[in-house]
């Protein structure tokens, strides 16, 4: 029993996070209908500057975290305005939107490898490494930290969400952009705010995940995980993706506990392909037909 205690915990740790990375992915596809697989290379410079922010500027943790949020949040932005955007005034297929998101998270990885080097780098230690312990329970003081910073960040989105003025804008536009647009909702400025928003949580998941494990360029694949735990609990819902990154998290990590960490990948894409079979439209989301 203290076996699987254990393993709860770290999977509503490591959850929490594919949480973060999730709701980029439901954000944009309830916007504007398709997947950004470029929110990985998001995730990944988000991961970098909060590296060098604590290494070669010698920032504290929370200023280091605040840089690695904001930087992301401004590249988000970029990539839709130069990526996105003249698309979407052209309205060019769902197709080419998902070409380009490829072409920029090649991209991205091409550049910081070019930069940068391929070379993985770890974090400072910012926590004590002692764990804490209740009887055989042991948790790491970062699992904690990761949890409730996911926790927090993840509240204070569904706050602007649910209840303010801009959250409003939001919800309308993901009903209908053309409909919200006709009612005097300004839907480019949703979208600039839809990228930053889930910018924002990808550069804190970056360096959340980076603190854990380590930086280096293709960490933006990790991001396929919290795309399986999104399509999971529901393209373009937020509960959804929440719910299906916890769960995602508990079940990677019971898998690695009770049978091999070897597992854990083949367990996570046998899950997206029965997600695909049984419930194409996940846990929480709504049946569509033409989104990509």
């Amino acid at each position: 029993m203290d076996t699987f205690i254990q393993q709860l915990i770290n999977g509503l740790s490591i959850g929490s996070v594919y949480a973060l990375m999730a709701v980029g992915y439901s954000l944009v596809y309830s916007i504007m209908n398709f997947s950004n697989f470029a929110h990985g290379g998001v995730i990944m410079i988000g991961a970098y500057f909060g590296f060098y922010a604590m290494t070669a500027l010698n920032l504290p943790f929370i200023a280091a975290f605040a840089l690695a949020a904001a930087g992301s949040g401004i590249l988000a932005i970029l990539l839709e305005r130069i990526a996105y955007r003249p698309l979407r005034k052209r309205n060019a297929p769902f197709l080419y939107f998902i070409i380009s998101a490829m072409g920029a998270s090649i991209f991205l990885e091409n550049i910081v490898i070019a930069t940068v080097g391929p070379t993985f780098r770890t974090y400072p230690r910012v926590f004590d490494s002692a764990p804490i312990s209740f009887g055989a329970i042991s948790i790491g003081r970062l699992d904690i930290t990761m949890f409730i910073i996911s926790a927090i960040s993840l509240s204070i989105l569904m706050y602007i969400i649910g209840k303010t003025r801009t959250g409003m804008g939001i919800r309308a536009t993901s009903y209908s952009e053309r409909a919200s647009a006709l009612m005097g909702v300004n839907t480019d400025r949703i979208i600039f705010i839809v990228f930053g928003l889930g910018g924002v949580l990808a550069g804190i998941a970056g360096m959340l995940f980076g603190m854990k494990y380590t930086v280096y360029p293709q960490i933006g694949f990790i991001t396929m995980k919290s795309f399986i735990a999104a399509v999971f609990g529901g393209l373009g819902s937020l509960p959804g993706a929440v719910i299906g990154s916890v769960l995602l998290g508990t079940i990677e990590t019971i898998t690695a506990g009770y049978i091999s960490s070897q597992y854990r990948d083949l367990i996570a894409f046998v899950l997206l392909i029965l997600v695909l079979i049984i419930r194409p439209s996940g846990l929480m989301g709504k049946p569509t037909e033409d989104k990509a």
